[in-house]
């Protein structure tokens, strides 16, 4: 009779705790936060915006200036231009041919402009090479070399066209005869004129191309006439 009496007090107890379980698990179900509406989309990733390409730049430089003149007068240059000691030019490691800049002396302020038509100086410590006329104008004759600041005049970057200088001659009729032989290889041949102390002479000129690339498929062409062709850039 006791075994039979606590096995109903087990089943009892056995009884209510499964009640209490059912209890919370039903009222967990009603704590849960109901369902919403679906959520919405997420926003479609805004188009890549291509990046801006470099701003313009005026280029500039200081350092030590130095000039060349007599030894060198009459000579070709880089660009192919005849050396004029009394003309205002410069010759610089990198700046395009052709590139305008001023050169200010930092030690008097004085400035001229000229123009980059050869390659040097070969000494390192110098960064421009002046004809004499400019040095002069700038005052630094007697000393051979002075502190200087170069700037470029127009921004140095991709947007300059380029153009294929053929030859320099003394005589028209000399670079006439040479643009009528190119003319029939080659598009958009021209002559320039210009003064110099030593006279007119007269560039042979190819072409007005939009890269470097197009200008320097055009000189390995007229190498193979037999001429040393050279590239200038044109702002």
């Amino acid at each position: 009779m006791r075994r039979l009496l606590v096995s109903r007090m087990t089943y009892r107890k056995l009884l209510m705790v499964m009640l209490v379980v059912t209890s919370l698990a039903a009222s967990c179900a009603e704590r849960k936060a109901p369902t919403g509406p679906p959520s919405a989309p997420a926003p479609a990733a805004a188009p890549a915006i291509p990046p801006v390409s470099p701003a313009r730049r005026i280029y500039r430089e200081t350092g030590t200036a130095s000039w060349y003149g007599r030894e060198f007068h009459g000579s070709t240059t880089a660009s192919g231009e005849v050396f004029d000691m009394y003309g205002m030019s410069a010759a610089h490691r990198t700046l395009p041919l052709g590139t305008v800049i001023r050169v200010t002396n930092l030690d008097n302020y004085k400035s001229v402009t000229v123009t980059v038509n050869d390659r040097g100086p070969f000494v390192k410590k110098w960064i421009i090479d002046l004809s004499y006329g400019a040095a002069k104008e700038l005052g630094f004759i007697a000393q051979g070399t002075a502190p200087v600041k170069i700037e470029t005049l127009k921004p140095v970057d991709g947007s300059a066209s380029y153009t294929v200088q053929a030859a320099v001659f003394t005589e028209e009729e000399s670079a006439k005869a040479l643009k009528y032989r190119l003319t029939k290889k080659f598009e958009h041949v021209f002559i320039v004129p210009f003064m110099t102390s030593l006279g007119k002479l007269y560039r042979v000129r190819v072409g007005s191309y939009g890269t470097e690339e197009k200008a320097e498929l055009v000189a390995s062409r007229l190498k193979l006439e037999g001429l040393e062709p050279f590239i200038i850039r044109k702002e």
